[in-house]
């Protein structure tokens, strides 16, 4: 799975398919952005409708996913919204 993984490309993680011997593949071919992916959803739970998955139906929950990403991107890019 990991065998098309070249340097220079960026592989996210999520510590659900954690394994020593993944995260040791991982570390030695110099990929590891698991924070950043804990970190995106730590900052997601923020917004209290996704958190509590306020919209109960699956396309209006995605725009909502959708939606607060932009804004956590924007965020991140220097914008003050």
């Amino acid at each position: 799975m990991l065998g098309d993984v070249r340097g220079g490309q960026i592989l996210l993680t999520d510590r659900a398919y954690d394994s020593d011997g993944l995260r040791e593949t991982i570390t030695c071919a110099g990929h590891l952005g698991q924070h950043q992916v804990e970190r995106f959803f730590n900052k997601l739970k923020h917004y209290r409708a996704i958190a509590t998955r306020y919209e109960k139906h699956a396309v209006n929950f995605l725009a909502l996913v959708m939606l607060a990403s932009i804004r956590i991107w924007l965020r991140h890019d220097g914008s003050v919204l």
